[in-house]
Formats: C-alpha cells, structure tokens, sequence
C-alpha cells in the first residue's frame, strides 16, 4: 500500500493553553470537528496521553451517513507534540509552536487509498482552518 505524507498547518491567534485545551478536549472537538457545515461530530472521547485512545463520531447532518475516527497516542508532549496511530494503521503527528504571540499548528498526516490525495489534502486543512475559526472566536 503507497502512503503519501501531507502536511497541513495554521496560525491560531490565541495563547498555547487555550489553542492546546480545543484541540484536546471534547467538550471542544464537537464543536469544531468537521469539515464542512453540513457535518458534525456529536460525540468524542479522549485519553490524551501515551498510550490512550481517542474517537470522535462525524456524521452528515443529516444523517445519510456517518463514521467513527479514532486511533492510540504514540506520544504526548503537553504544548508540544500529539502523535498518534488511527485505527487503520497511519499515522498521524501535529506539533505545535508559538510564534510571535500566535500558536503554529502543523499537521502531517499519511493518506488513504480510498479517496483522491488533493481531497484528503482539502477535507483536513479545511477542518483545521474550522479549528483556528472556532479557537478565535471562542474568547
């Protein structure tokens, strides 16, 4: 099986413990885990550390379809590094820095072979930049 990397990132302009508190806890995830309006994720878990797990339901809004996203953390560096091995064997790494007042946060992920890359590349940074949206506006 060919894996690609991609690598995706954003500059949330919001202090490390608060952009490090949206993307961990799920009382957040469900509010910003989606990558387009028609879907959302009306359930998450999370065991944020080495070894735990984690999951979140995404769903259609309207219910046609839905799936279950989840993996095992390999490593976890609080304000650092969260990565982590999904369900089906990738992997998955997002580091985080501050710079200049800003949080950069940078996502590589390894791809699938059901859907095209520049879709998987799209579908990711546009839950990313939901992400960034929902951190800054969540004052």
């Amino acid at each position: 099986m060919d894996t690609q990397k991609i690598t995706i990132e954003a500059m949330i302009n919001a202090p490390m413990e608060k952009v490090w508190e949206s993307w961990t806890a799920p009382i957040h995830i469900v509010k910003w885990n989606n990558a387009s309006d028609d879907w959302h994720t009306p359930h998450a878990t999370n065991d944020l550390r080495t070894g735990g797990s984690f999951t979140s339901r995404m769903e259609a809004r309207d219910g046609s379809m839905g799936f279950d996203f989840g993996g095992t953390y390999d490593d976890v560096q609080l304000h650092r590094l969260i990565a982590y091995t999904l369900g089906d064997g990738r992997k998955v790494d997002i580091r985080f820095s501050e710079d200049n007042g800003q949080v950069k946060v940078v996502e590589t992920f390894e791809t699938e072979q059901t859907h095209p890359v520049e879709m998987q590349r799209m579908g990711w940074q546009s839950i990313l930049d939901n992400f960034k949206k929902y951190t800054e506006s969540n004052q």
